[in-house]
């Protein structure tokens, strides 16, 4: 800085004379308390705080990248120029009404400039930092279809405005970073904080999918064993039933439909002495109270075996009973629904059951319950673009186990699954919110005490259940972030179908028709039509204002031969217009409203 002595000794002497009389100025301030305008003055320095007497703070910022340089115009000769921090902003003395100001290094800085009588002609807070003064330009290249604006105060920047989604509010983050902290490296400390407050253009809308994927196994072995015992010799008689339920049943032969011949020869008798039933079958005669009869009696499994005999004068009947079931069930609901960000969508595809819930005094009240596919859903769309879920999906069916039956009615129970839980996530990406993978093995035995303890001869006193169960169950979810499309975009499942004529379906069985991959009827915007004048109207001159409601009807000159009459698109149901009228020179005059052509 180039200041000559004569001007610091000259400043220096008015300074010392404006600091003696601020004092005595500041004392007799108080003393104009009375008009209404100094106090309220007064009030307003006390409430953003008093500056000492003689004290005088910069209200104008000057922001600066480093090594950009501003020339100032002074309003009056400066005197003395001052900056708190050369290191960062210095100055250059030009002539007394010029100076320039440049940035140096990252940080702030104070400028004062005082004219000869010590009053402040120029003061500033100079802030220098990298591409401050260019940040909003280079924003608007980067991002021309987004209204970005940053507002730096001190070392924090404000990004303010409207992009169009989060992706974009999120690269607005990084750019701005970058351009205000140039050579920081990761992890670093940054020179100057980035606060992201932009806002997205339209409400962002989130299209949650959620899968169900389960498959379970089950087998099933079952083999049972029913014994019966029938003792028809005399004295002391000896029974056994064993088993779940009655094999079947023991009787005697029916001879009632036999043919009764003469026996008398086989026993040496004469001829007619004996007369029995005799069986075509075996070829035997059968005597009065002998001979058995079983009958079996299939059970519930799949396969029953009967066995049938005489054993120490016992005569037997079992039934085995020999079931296995392989049984596989695969379960895939794909549910899906969009909500706004914030707010919470439901959605359920099955039904309601009915329940009846039992009152005071015998009365009784209907309850419904729901069951199916069901999703609840509250998403929010972060700053970022990520997306926080809270997630409630459910896959219920009905169900015979468990079933209970009340007063008649038989009321079914319900087979579940459901998770709740919140997540976060990005638009696409996918996670798997529950899993479950269960074994299940039951082997269970029924049998007599001790006797199904009998190696081999045991087995035909004790019953035997094996059953496996296994599942397998994962439920995903997928988020997008979704806009709406045009109606015509979208596809449909009934897209080319067609109803099947009388003869497609009598004749031919078909139950349904139409084209794969066709298209379905679809709206289109007609055409815009000009509306042609009333009745008895004249024809409107185009560009011409239509005339005031009850104003006359502006007449039409009749067109000559070379001129022709503009087209105009007849209406099908309005009535022919009028046949020309002519006058006595012959020339055919217009109607109004009609071609004379």
């Amino acid at each position: 800085m180039r200041i000559t002595t004569f001007l610091h000794r000259s400043v220096a002497a008015t300074v010392a004379t404006a600091l003696v009389a601020a004092p005595m100025t500041a004392s007799a301030a108080p003393a104009k308390s009375r008009h209404g305008a100094t106090r309220i003055k007064s009030h307003v320095m006390a409430r953003v705080g008093t500056l000492p007497p003689g004290t005088q703070r910069p209200t104008r910022e000057v922001l600066l990248s480093v090594g950009e340089g501003e020339l100032i115009t002074l309003p009056a000769d400066a005197a003395d120029v001052w900056t708190s921090n050369a290191g960062v902003a210095d100055v250059y003395v030009n002539s007394p009404r010029q100076i320039h100001l440049f940035g140096k290094e990252f940080g702030e800085a104070t400028l004062f400039a005082t004219s000869k009588s010590g009053a402040v002609i120029y003061a500033a807070n100079v802030r220098v930092s990298q591409n401050i003064t260019s940040i909003d330009r280079m924003m608007k290249l980067a991002m021309p279809d987004d209204d970005i604006r940053v507002i730096t105060t001190g070392q924090i920047a404000v990004l303010t405005g409207t992009v169009a989604t989060p992706d974009d509010s999120a690269q607005a983050m990084k750019i701005a970073t970058a351009l205000l902290n140039p050579g920081v490296a990761e992890g670093s400390p940054l020179k100057i904080g980035v606060i992201n407050r932009l806002k997205t253009a339209t409400p962002l809308q989130v299209n949650l999918q959620v899968k169900f994927a389960e498959v379970s196994r089950s087998f099933l072995k079952n083999i049972g064993n029913n014994l019966l015992t029938r003792d028809q010799t005399g004295g002391f008689n000896f029974g056994v039933s064993t088993g779940n339920r009655v094999p079947g049943t023991i009787g005697s032969v029916d001879t009632s439909k036999l043919p009764v011949l003469d026996a008398s020869s086989k026993f040496g008798f004469p001829a007619g002495t004996l007369s029995l039933p005799y069986d075509p079958r075996t070829g035997n005669f059968v005597y009065p109270g002998t001979g058995t009869t079983s009958t079996f009696t299939k059970g519930t499994q799949f396969t029953t075996l009967g066995l049938a005999g005489h054993f120490l004068g016992l005569d037997l009947l079992s039934a085995i009973d020999l079931g296995e079931t392989d049984g596989q069930v695969t379960t895939l609901a794909n549910p899906n629904l969009t909500a706004l960000s914030g707010e919470t969508g439901t959605f359920l595809a099955g039904g309601e059951i009915p329940i009846p819930v039992s009152q005071g005094l015998g009365a009784v009240s209907i309850e419904y319950k729901q069951y199916g596919v069901s999703l609840a859903y509250t998403p929010t769309v972060l700053a970022d673009g990520r997306i926080s879920l809270r997630v409630r999906p459910e896959v219920s069916q009905l169900s015979s186990a468990g079933a209970v039956t009340i007063a008649g009615t038989t009321i079914p129970a319900l087979t579940t699954r459901r998770a709740e839980t919140t997540v976060e996530l990005g638009s696409g990406q996918s996670f798997m919110i529950g899993g479950l993978l269960q074994n299940d093995h039951l082997n269970s035995i029924d049998k007599a005490p001790g006797l199904g303890d009998v190696p081999v001869l045991g087995a035909l006193f004790r019953s035997n259940e094996f059953q496996r169960h296994e599942t397998e169950l994962v439920i995903i979810i997928t988020p997008y972030l979704v806009k709406p499309v045009n109606a015509n975009e979208i596809v449909l499942p009934t897209d080319g179908y067609k109803a099947p004529t009388d003869i497609d379906r009598i004749l031919l069985g078909k139950l349904g028709g139409g084209t794969t991959g066709g298209d379905r009827p679809k709206p289109t915007m007609a055409p815009p039509v000009n509306a042609g004048p009333a009745f008895g109207d004249a024809a409107p001159t185009p560009g011409a204002a239509a005339p005031a409601l009850g104003a006359a009807a502006p007449m039409i000159p009749a067109p000559t031969p070379d001129q022709q009459a503009p087209a105009r698109r007849e209406v099908s149901d309005q009535k022919a217009p009028p046949p020309e009228q002519k006058t006595k020179r012959g020339k055919a005059v217009a109607v109004p409203g009609f071609s004379s052509n």
